[in-house]
């Protein structure tokens, strides 16, 4: 229901935004609107736009690769503690984002990166529950008869994961990059703490500054209604490219 609101109202003028009923159409201003968002002060919504995609797809990448071989390291390699670690690893999953940015903050402000990009996509890739997931697809989709005849064959150890498990672990690696995009794309309070430059500012953090001040400028409220429905639309791409990966992880060890 809020998106299907969100859609009629991104295609009504000012005017018709409060003159009509919210499931109903006004007069069909869509395109006047996108071009407001995209060329208001300077183009600054394609900047935070921009800056979400840098944020969300590298940070996302980075993330998922440090999971896959985290949870393919807990999988497959014996070593002392193993079990251990993993749920120290698992008590990281129980601890709310929210609870650990100001720890964060002041870290971040001890090494010098509040209000860079570094703020946002070093903390990225830090993601324990991919971890507890690319192990359970790497006990579900790589044999470990298949990795012992490799290395009879002599490969070693990082061509193995590289030229064997991973290819195994695409769907896996799709689902955590998938979930990890997700979060990033979404996350207002960590950019919010972090940043000061707007320029800086994922659009979910621009959306919120503009919001802010439409008590005093109500034309705003166009520009952020339009601008989030914009904003919706990577996720939906994401989704609907990524689902094949991700309806065939959501199986994985189901069945023996």
């Amino acid at each position: 229901m809020p998106v299907s609101w969100l859609l009629f109202a991104a295609t009504k003028n000012h005017r018709d935004l409060f003159a009509t009923p919210g499931f109903a159409f006004g007069d069909f201003d869509l395109l006047t609107n996108l071009r407001r968002v995209l060329t208001f002060d300077d183009g600054i919504y394609l900047r935070w736009f921009g800056n979400s995609i840098l944020y969300s797809v590298i940070g996302s990448a980075a993330s998922t690769l440090i999971c896959v071989a985290t949870g393919y390291a807990f999988d497959k390699y014996e070593f002392k503690g193993r079990e251990k670690l993993f749920g120290l690893v698992l008590g990281g999953v129980l601890v709310p984002s929210t609870v650990i940015q100001l720890p964060m903050y002041l870290l971040a402000t001890k090494a010098g990166i509040v209000n860079t990009y570094w703020a946002l996509l070093l903390p990225a890739l830090v993601n324990p529950f991919g971890v507890y997931l690319a192990r359970v697809f790497s006990e579900g989709y790589v044999p470990n008869e298949v990795l012992e005849a490799a290395r009879v064959d002599g490969a070693s150890e990082l061509r193995l994961f590289s030229r064997i498990s991973l290819p195994m672990l695409a769907p896996g690696f799709m689902t955590i990059f998938l979930f990890s995009f997700t979060a990033s794309w979404n996350n207002f309070f960590g950019a919010l703490v972090m940043l000061n430059d707007d320029h800086l500012y994922p659009v979910n953090l621009g959306l919120f500054m503009w919001n802010s001040v439409t008590q005093q400028q109500p034309e705003y409220y166009s520009l952020v209604i339009t601008g989030s429905l914009v904003a919706v639309v990577p996720l939906i791409v994401a989704f609907v490219c990524l689902q094949r990966f991700w309806r065939s992880g959501l199986t994985a060890g189901a069945v023996k």
